[in-house]
């Protein structure tokens, strides 16, 4: 699951081809699901690359990242190579320990972070954007789900297999699960958007969906 790092791109920014190809398809759905958000915590920033990007072209919200210490020097690379004036620099957010975040955030955003984590902190990012978005406020998940019990592709299968073998905490997360979970913090399903390579953008709503 190793990808190729392009020869241009210099050795101090760290790189997901994910992220490159994901990009445009996730800001589509942000557009209108932050359309009337102001301050968007990105739990788990990883390379940085999804953050230079939405920033700029969500311009009426700032965009503030956050990880682990350990991948804070990559995201600052990127954000010295490409600054935004609405992009913050990373907060440091541990989803094992860290109290949730100075601001008033009223949306946020993580994207490929279900799979990876343990499921336990899949509980407490659902947990924390319960107790601490306002009412109204968004939360926008992308990533694989399985539906229904099933794997929604052989490469979904192919890839939850590597994950587990990994680390045997991780794996594709059930879709229904997560549904539930969100109604568990008052976090409404608003939208399942369909995205390319067999992965989904869900959006919840804490308190009753938009419109409602």
């Amino acid at each position: 699951m190793t990808e190729p790092r392009p020869d241009h791109l210099p050795s101090s920014l760290p790189f997901s081809q994910a992220c490159e190809n994901n990009q445009a398809p996730i800001l589509a759905v942000l557009q209108q699901a932050f359309a009337d958000r102001r301050q968007v915590l990105e739990v788990g920033s990883g390379t940085g690359q999804h953050g230079v990007y939405f920033a700029p072209r969500l311009p009426h919200l700032v965009w503030q990242t956050s990880d682990l210490a350990e991948n804070h020097p990559g995201i600052r690379a990127w954000q010295a190579a490409h600054p935004a004036p609405n992009l913050r620099a990373p907060l440091l957010l541990d989803l094992a320990g860290s109290a949730w975040p100075d601001g008033a955030f009223d949306a946020v955003f993580s994207a490929n972070t279900t799979h990876i984590v343990a499921w336990p902190l899949v509980q407490r990012l659902f947990a924390l954007a319960g107790a601490h978005l306002p009412a109204g406020g968004a939360l926008a998940l992308y990533g694989p789900f399985n539906y229904g019990g099933s794997f929604t592709s052989d490469s979904n299968r192919a890839f939850d297999a590597w994950l587990r073998q990994r680390d045997a905490r991780s794996g594709i997360r059930h879709f229904e699960d997560i549904v539930a979970l969100g109604v568990e913090h008052d976090l409404a399903l608003e939208a399942d958007n369909a995205m390319p390579a067999n992965n989904r953008l869900l959006v919840f709503r804490r308190g009753a969906p938009a419109g409602a």
